[in-house]
């Protein structure tokens, strides 16, 4: 029995998502989960079928592998097509062209040649045997290339101490052109700040960095997706860069890297090591002199120098800079804690209170705190270099607790004045009576002006004046004017005063005059 190849419904996906779609093989195999290869063959047996979208409907499995599969001939067992290596190695030389695209021409004309793989081993053990070399063809402005020399040069200090400087170097892959410098480490700081002055070096950016997979800026190692650090991410993002790094123990990835530190050593290195330096920027000094003369060394088998062909190949080829250079910043994770505050460098910064127990990442510069959840940024505060300090913007409290911070003099007062003058004297009064504890005095005035929200400021302006001329300042007592309607009255009742009556009992102040004369 013959077992069917593949499943019937792929095939008619992949028709679907080719014809009607209009997706491209690539993202069709991702879709079908089968392999680009795969996708490709299907439409060429498809395509030779003469089989158009949408299907007929009475057209059952069996029949569409029938017509996409045939049976082979009686003389199935003869060799495949074969392949003519000579035109394929040939085709390989001109520019834009690929194994892929050279093997997709061949199925093509022979759909029942070998596979994908089965082409490429062929044609590299055909290229082996006759001890063919390859050379790596570089885009102009494409790709380039960064490592760390192996060499260090010393740097003493006027303390009498010293370290070894770092020696960053980076080359253009079409020029050679080189970029050296020294740094005091290779960690982050120096790392991406050296690439900041790397592109300003080359008035532009490539389109690629291929890195050596030093943990400044790969955190993990990955034949096919490594993880980047995330300034370093961040960094190339800034200069619309893209990141390849070079695979491990694979030396040809980063070749003109390699041949960049090789010469690096040899013509610039080499000729300070009898020199003692005792700071950075005077190593620096020197670096550039010998740098430039590297590059503009003529070259010995070919026309020009790294800077004439840089200048003609390379730099109109580079995409223009960014505004503002990239600021150096470092990321951290963290979670935000019940109080709603992240802990970062010893400091703690406030973010909205609905991200309590949520997983953050913190981005740190000189001058600026900023906190992001799920990539999206919730709080950005200047930076404090103090230690054990909590920094706090009011918009992130809860209501209930907004309402607590708000409470204190100035605040009290200011919302006081916008309600009348006489509730700003009544509050002003409270607040300066010296024998009533000042937490106390905060929640007496809080509590008189939450009557704002229930009478309005009119009717409380009158009832704090009227508590005023009776000199009384408690909020439970202006709160009972208010709900008795004392507002409403006036300050001094008017009556008729009339003369007492006579009687025998009552004394008069004639009486009072002789007593006081006895």
């Amino acid at each position: 029995m013959t077992r069917r190849r593949i499943n019937m419904r792929r095939i008619r996906e992949v028709l679907r998502l080719r014809y009607e779609l209009k997706l491209s093989q690539r993202k069709i195999s991702k879709s079908v989960r089968i392999a680009q290869s795969c996708v490709f063959e299907y439409l060429v047996r498809a395509r030779l079928a003469n089989l158009n979208w949408p299907l007929p409907e009475n057209l059952d499995d069996d029949q569409l592998e029938a017509i996409c599969f045939p049976p082979r001939s009686s003389n199935s067992n003869q060799e495949r097509p074969p392949i003519d290596f000579a035109h394929i190695h040939k085709e390989m030389k001109r520019k834009g062209v690929t194994l892929q695209l050279l093997w997709e021409e061949y199925r093509t004309t022979s759909p029942d040649g070998v596979g994908y793989s089965h082409f490429c081993n062929q044609y590299s053990a055909w290229a082996k045997v006759r001890n063919l070399w390859m050379p790596q063809q570089h885009k102009a402005g494409e790709k380039l290339f960064i490592d760390y020399a192996g060499m260090t040069v010393p740097i003493k200090n006027s303390d009498g101490s010293s370290y070894q400087a770092q020696v960053f170097i980076a080359v253009m892959g079409a020029s050679n052109y080189i970029y050296v410098e020294a740094t005091r480490t290779q960690q982050l700081s120096d790392w991406i700040s050296s690439h900041v002055r790397m592109f300003q070096f080359l008035g532009g950016c490539p389109k690629c960095l291929i890195p050596d997979n030093l943990k400044s800026g790969v955190n993990s190692t990955d034949r096919y997706e490594p993880e980047l650090n995330q300034a370093y991410l961040e960094m190339a993002q800034h200069y619309n860069v893209a990141i390849v790094p070079a695979r491990v123990r694979a030396p040809k990835d980063k070749s003109k890297a390699e041949n960049g530190v090789q010469n690096a050593e040899r013509q610039i290195l080499a000729r300070l090591r009898n020199r003692v330096f005792f700071s950075l920027d005077e190593l620096n000094e020197e670096i550039r002199i010998l740098r430039n003369e590297l590059n503009q060394r003529p070259f010995q088998k070919l026309e020009g120098c790294r800077l004439s062909v840089f200048e003609e190949i390379d730099k109109p080829q580079l995409d223009p800079l960014p505004i503002d250079p990239y600021v150096f910043a470092n990321w951290t994770k963290g979670s935000v804690d019940q109080n709603y505050h992240v802990e970062v460098l010893k400091n703690n910064y406030s973010v909205p209170y609905k991200f309590v127990r949520q997983k953050i990442e913190a981005r740190i510069t000189d001058k600026t705190v900023e906190i992001f959840c799920k990539s999206k940024r919730i709080a950005g505060h200047i930076r404090s270099f103090e230690r054990n300090k909590y920094i706090t913007d009011p918009d992130h409290y809860p209501p209930e607790h907004r309402a607590y911070a708000n409470c204190n003099p100035e605040n009290l007062l200011s919302e006081a004045k916008t309600a009348g003058d006489n509730v700003a004297d009544w509050v002003k009064a409270v607040l300066d009576d010296p024998l009533v504890y000042s937490m106390q005095k905060l929640r007496t005035c809080s509590g008189a002006l939450r009557l704002l929200k229930s009478y309005g400021n009119h009717r409380l302006n009158a009832a704090c004046g009227r508590g005023m001329h009776l000199g009384i300042y408690s909020c439970k007592s202006i709160e009972s004017m208010l709900k008795t309607g004392l507002d409403h009255q006036p300050l001094y009742k008017t009556e008729v005063m009339t003369t007492s009556p006579h009687h025998e009992f009552v004394r008069g102040p004639f009486y009072y005059t002789q007593q006081g004369e006895v």
